[in-house]
């Protein structure tokens, strides 16, 4: 593209450093070979124009693919701290029902202990109480053979 553009000047300084010589050297009247360079010069400058458009043509769209591409990384980016915030809430959950489940599960037990220890409780209590019973039938019954034994 350079070699191209300098190309291009080469030929627009030469023709404009030959074109006073030619117009000295040809006769007033000869305009031929003017024409020729006015039109050399046209095309020259369009070309040259065209290769500068094209030139920033492919700039910019140099530049819009990079834009395009970086905002396709930071998408991606941020898809994936939204994967990662989206697996650390899922985490938390999990940890949270489970937690809340071990305090459920100890606060059955705890009450699962404390209901044993309110029958075990109990269970004393009766046993002391029967055997109170039966001690006082005991009595009672040695007294009564104490008497039977008296009368007799």
């Amino acid at each position: 593209m350079k070699r191209t553009i300098l190309s291009a000047l080469t030929v627009l300084v030469a023709s404009a450093a030959i074109a006073p010589v030619a117009s000295a050297v040809e006769p007033a009247n000869f305009n031929i070979q003017a024409a020729r360079l006015d039109a050399l010069d046209r095309r020259t400058k369009n070309s040259v124009h065209k290769l500068r458009l094209d030139h920033l043509n492919n700039q910019t769209k140099a530049i819009e693919d990079i834009q395009a591409a970086r905002l396709d990384a930071l998408d991606a980016r941020t898809k994936a701290i939204d994967n990662i915030q989206e697996a650390r809430l899922d985490a938390l959950d999990a940890r949270t029902k489970n937690s809340v489940h071990k305090l459920r599960l100890e606060h059955l037990n705890n009450q699962t202990k404390a209901v044993e220890d309110i029958q075990a409780a109990r269970l004393e209590a009766l046993d002391a109480r029967t055997k109170a019973v039966d001690n006082i039938q005991e009595a009672r019954l040695d007294a009564l053979d104490a008497r039977t034994k008296s009368i007799r």
